[in-house]
């Protein structure tokens, strides 16, 4: 098995204790005559304007006084704000240059500036843990077929507890995911970070470039491979395509989720020709992403990646099953979703989505009546009575149901695995089986394919005495559809990732639905 293919993503914790954010022993005043800052009643008419229900009730809690009268704590929050660039975060977005303006001037400040730094730095301290916990966007208003519950985070309690205990310099691990790929990926830009300015020039080729062939393009690749220390010799720096730099190819190929052949063709240079920047953009957006995503993880789960084409059974923390995936294609894309797995339906008949109907069957149809019957698709009128194609009515196709009967050449294949959802997805066999051997698999219309999938539903089903595979297979032989309850609940995670790190290397894979630079503007707008 790959070693980047699998993720096993259950929750770990970072203690402050073992690794703190900041040196306490650096908030000890410069000047021995300095003064903490007095408690100050706040009018609750300056509050208003910063319209944020959660700092209005933070301060309500805290009697409407001012709260940041340690330099320590101030201190700590303008610390913990300028950091968040280690987690993909922009400390501008929370006011850092105007917030440390005035505590330079803190002691300066009468008594009307105190209140407004103050608020200001709760309200900012508040946006930044609110966009650690939960991401600085919404994917629900970004997406349209990005279905997550985002959990809220209550800032209140979190900084009155930290208060209460003076444990303000930990709260960052009250709020972060603790997701083990999160971890991952602020470990590739702590990696990303360390590289030097990318100085290479883009490979400009359109050939296939083979092992022990000379080409023009070989040396840029080279240099290429030796920036991203794939290749670890400037010694063959010329235009044959040598030994070092075949293993240094697959070596990179299997990095980018390629097919590890040493072959040099379109996808390998695409891959190539990414800069630090925006690999580095990558890892940030992808960052966004697990804020977004489920806080905790059922005790057995399928994660789905979609772009990397994989789904893992998790159970009890171990990871029990790797399966190789087909996904939709770009203009009809898997949606990104949680769910609970529901039901396994043995020889499923198929009823053409209308997408399909209108943008393939119709006008195949129109030309050849006997097109769906060729496929083994009836069609069938609003009282289920099967049609004839030649008295099929193409002024009003949507009129009929069109209804693929069961069969190993079904388009679900022999066997399917509903969860609910808003946009009729499931994971299901397929009739066209050879597609899995592809390296890009985003070929579906929308709905997840399993290779091999009646494994998965041995292991779903967890019945070896009435589900075995033998049995299995008696059931398939009778092409009668079946509906059977999944009784141990298995939690789905169908999302989207793009960038992480594995052993000190930075893993990456094709943006096959073109999300990842669009979602960086908008984070750095």
């Amino acid at each position: 098995m790959n070693k980047f293919y699998l993720f096993i993503v259950f929750a770990v914790l970072i203690s402050c204790k073992k690794e703190p954010i900041l040196n306490l022993d650096s908030f000890t005043k410069s000047d021995p005559t300095d003064k903490e800052g007095e408690v100050i009643e706040i009018d609750t008419v300056l509050i208003t304007p910063f319209k944020s229900k959660s700092l209005m009730d933070f301060y309500k809690s805290r009697d409407n006084q001012t709260v940041w009268q340690s330099e320590k704590n101030r201190k700590i929050i303008l610390e913990t704000i300028k950091r968040c660039e280690v987690e993909g975060l922009n400390p501008s977005d929370y006011n850092i240059s105007k917030l440390e303006d005035l505590e330079k001037n803190f002691n300066d400040l009468d008594e009307e500036e105190q209140v407004n730094y103050d608020l200001l730095l709760t309200y900012n301290f508040e946006k930044y843990l609110t966009h650690l916990h939960s991401g600085k966007l919404d994917p629900r208003k970004l997406y349209n077929n990005w279905d997550l519950n985002i959990d809220e985070l209550d800032t209140k309690s979190i900084l009155n507890n930290a208060l209460e205990k003076d444990s303000l310099i930990c709260i960052t691990e009250k709020c972060q995911p603790k997701a083990l790929t999160y971890m991952k990926l602020i470990k590739a830009l702590e990696l990303i970070n360390e590289y030097p300015e990318d100085k290479t020039q883009p490979i400009d080729t359109t050939d296939v470039v083979r092992h022990n062939h000379a080409n023009r393009a070989i040396i840029n690749i080279k240099k290429k491979l030796l920036y991203w220390k794939d290749l670890d010799s400037e010694d063959s720096i010329t235009s044959m395509y040598d030994d070092k730099t075949f293993e240094a190819v697959k070596k990179f190929q299997t990095r980018h989720g390629l097919i590890s052949d040493g072959v040099i063709g379109k996808s390998t240079i695409k891959a190539l020709n990414f800069s630090k920047e925006e690999r580095k953009h990558q890892i940030i957006v992808n960052l966004e992403r697990w804020r977004w995503f489920s806080k905790s993880f059922a005790q057995n789960y399928v994660l789905i990646n979609i772009p990397n084409y994989s789904l893992n059974v998790v159970e009890n923390q171990n990871a029990t099953m790797s399966k190789r995936i087909v996904v939709g294609k770009n203009k009809r894309r898997t949606p990104v979703l949680t769910s609970v797995l529901q039901t396994v339906v043995f020889n499923p008949t198929w009823t053409v989505p209308p997408t399909i109907l209108k943008e393939d069957m119709i006008p195949e149809l129109i030309k050849d009546r006997n097109y769906l019957k060729n496929k083994g698709i009836g069609i069938y009128d609003s009282d289920t009575n099967e049609v004839d194609p030649k008295k099929w009515d193409e002024n009003r196709p949507r009129g009929y149901r069109y209804i693929q009967k069961p069969g190993y050449y079904n388009a679900l294949g022999v066997v399917k695995i509903n969860f609910p959802n808003r946009y009729s997805v499931y994971l299901h066999d397929t009739n066209h089986r050879d597609l899995f051997e592809r390296n890009y698999r985003s070929l579906s219309s929308g709905c997840v394919r399993i290779e091999e999938p009646l494994e998965l539903v041995e292991l779903l089903l967890d019945n070896p005495e009435k589900y075995s595979r033998e049995k299995m297979d008696s059931i398939i032989a009778t092409k009668k559809t079946l509906f059977i309850v999944i009784t141990k609940r298995y939690a789905i995670y169908q999302w989207y990732w793009t960038a992480w790190s594995e052993n000190n290397e930075l893993i990456f894979r094709d943006d096959i639905y073109n999300l990842d630079a669009d979602l960086y503007t908008q984070l750095r707008n």
